[in-house]
């Protein structure tokens, strides 16, 4: 009855722990359900964000096509014109799919349907009109009307969508919290059901053991004190046998050991008999194995002397037959140099070529227009200023601006080109002429800012002069330009003959000498990782509004340098001045 009381109690307790956990699981599926409902509401208002912006996207590359080729003429921005209808067809689709359950996006997606096919409508007949005649500022207007009205419905959407993005994450995140609750809830709900039925069973377990044990305790000591007994008995019976049989062994190896003795004195003797013979065979062998090596090494020595002369001689063939190969080899690779050099040589006339077309047309065909623009927009702030709004009179200064930006930049890259292509004579040439030529040409400037430009002696160098002094008017036209507007530049010019050991750092050639110089100003500098990208074509370090330019000026000095086989290097400190220092060939 004890026994049957006790399962009973083990039932009734897994029972109750099978049907909490049961409750335990299905409340924490019905959470982590709940989470991943809300986790699916906020990808999909995520998808209508990303739907809303390509759609928008698209709309605005469109419109950077339509101007492209209003503006170029360039009938390769057409085909993204027409192709666009497709794309924006398809995401205004998934934006309508997607906002079935919400009845207001809904709406706001036919209207945006609609907005978005009249502003792309508008820009097919834009194009269209384009091709037959210049379009006017009514027209491009009316385009950025319809195209602010996409921009703000897509807010419109964004905005609600937002809005729902917020309280689903919300919600989703108070879900997020709680599920990890309930989980750790379950497990020591479960650990606690499970450590109770344990102990319980383990109770009742060593209450079993416990009484197995002394039964089988009580026959292991009964059968140990039979098997006692018997192995004693046994015991003294083998012991009785072993000492009959002992002695038995002990007279009969007695009577062995004399045998053996008897036997041994005999074999010692012949052994005697046997060993003298042995020695006087030795003694002959000994002597008949040394006449033997001495041969033998005579024979190896005569072997050995004719393996190394055929090996010498194998050698010697060998070197000659790589030489003729090493030879055939060179030959072969120097008619093939010969043949990429003749290559190159036409590519590079080619390239010549094309270079000179590209610097007759950026000095006329370009300029022509520019000037043109110049001209005209002159002539309407000069004549029509009167019946113009002062917004109109501000865009007329800035297309002004820009074309004579635009006219210094065809002029600076005109020189870059210049310095590639132009003939190269070179000439020794008293440096300190130049750079007094160079200071003349700056008076203006320097009288305007009060500047000092102090120049040490100067050294001869083979130099290309028409080069060199672009490259001092330039480096000189830098330093007074970027001076600090509070303070009056002080520029030094100073010159002097070095060689590589005296500047291991720098890739200069170990069997020349080089003309150092030096252009060191107090202007306003420049940070130090820079220092290599202010020699980049188009890189500025400043705002072009607050500072004039197109970025070419070092550009073209490091590549009049290059055409002197020389080095330039620049180091400076933000709003601590900044020194170039040119190493040119002397000679």
């Amino acid at each position: 009855m004890i026994k049957k009381e006790k399962h009973t109690r083990v039932k009734i307790v897994f029972l109750i722990a099978i049907t909490a956990l049961m409750l335990l699981s299905l409340f924490s599926y019905l959470r982590i359900r709940n989470l991943i409902d809300e986790s699916v509401l906020v990808n999909h208002t995520q998808k209508i964000k990303l739907e809303l912006n390509k759609t928008l996207s698209i709309l605005q590359e469109v419109e950077s096509s339509q101007r492209g080729y209003i503006f170029t003429k360039d009938s390769a921005f057409i085909p993204l014109v027409d192709s666009s209808r497709v794309a924006l067809t398809l995401h205004l689709n998934n934006i309508k799919s997607l906002t079935n359950d919400n009845l207001s996006q809904k709406q706001n997606a036919l209207i945006l349907r609609t907005i978005v096919f009249n502003r792309l409508d508008y820009l097919q007949k834009m194009l269209n009109d384009a091709k037959i005649s210049t379009l006017s500022t009514q027209r491009f207007l009316k385009g950025r009307e319809l195209m602010s009205d996409v921009v703000n419905h897509i807010a419109v959407m964004e905005k609600e969508e937002e809005t729902l993005l917020q309280s689903r994450t919300s919600s989703m995140n108070k879900s997020a919290s709680l599920t990890p609750l309930l989980t750790i809830f379950l497990i020591i709900g479960s650990i606690l059901i499970l450590v109770t039925s344990y102990i319980k069973i383990i109770k009742e377990l060593r209450t079993s053991d416990l009484l197995k044990l002394n039964l089988v305790r009580s026959k292991n000591e009964l059968q140990l004190t039979n098997k006692l007994l018997i192995e004693k008995k046994n015991e003294k019976e083998k012991r009785a046998k072993e000492l009959i049989i002992a002695n038995k062994e002990l007279i009969f190896q007695n009577e062995e050991k004399e045998k053996r003795a008897a036997e041994l004195n005999i074999a010692n003797k012949e052994l005697a008999f046997q060993n003298n013979e042995k020695e006087n065979r030795a003694a002959e062998l000994i002597i008949a194995n040394k006449e033997l090596a001495f041969q033998n090494k005579e024979k190896e020595k005569r072997a050995a002397e004719l393996i190394i002369a055929n090996k010498e001689l194998l050698f010697q063939n060998e070197e000659k037959e790589n030489r003729a190969n090493e030879l055939s080899i060179a030959n072969k690779e120097l008619a093939f140099q010969n043949e990429e050099k003749e290559k190159r040589a036409a590519e590079l006339s080619i390239v010549n070529k094309e270079l000179e077309s590209f610097t007759y047309i950026s000095s006329h065909d370009l300029q022509e227009p520019l000037r043109q623009i110049q001209n005209f927009s002159s002539r309407i702030l000069t004549t029509e200023q009167q019946g113009m709004t002062d917004k109109g009179i501000i865009y007329f200064e800035k297309i002004n601006n820009a074309a004579n930006r635009m006219q210094t930049l065809i002029a600076d890259l005109l020189a870059y080109s210049r310095t590639t292509i132009a003939e190269r004579k070179f000439e020794i040439i008293d440096l300190g002429i130049i750079v007094e030529q160079v200071k003349s040409e700056f008076q203006e400037t320097i009288e305007s800012k009060n500047a000092i430009i102090e120049i040490g002696e100067m050294c001869s160098a083979l130099v290309i002069q028409f080069q060199f002094r672009q490259l001092m008017h330039n480096l000189v036209g830098n330093a007074l330009k970027f001076s600090n507007p509070d303070v009056p530049p002080h520029i030094k010019i100073t010159s002097s003959i070095t060689t590589y050991a005296q500047t291991n750092s720098l890739p200069l050639n170990p069997e020349k000498e080089y003309c150092h110089i030096s252009i060191t100003d107090n202007g306003i500098g420049f940070e130090p990782q820079y220092k290599d990208r202010i020699f980049e074509v188009f890189q500025r370090l400043h705002d072009k509004q607050k500072i004039s330019g197109t970025g070419i000026g070092l550009a073209i000095v490091k590549k009049i340098v290059e055409n002197h086989n020389g080095f330039i290097t620049a180091t400076s400190q933000l709003n601590e001045g900044a020194t170039f220092d040119v190493y040119i060939p002397n000679g």
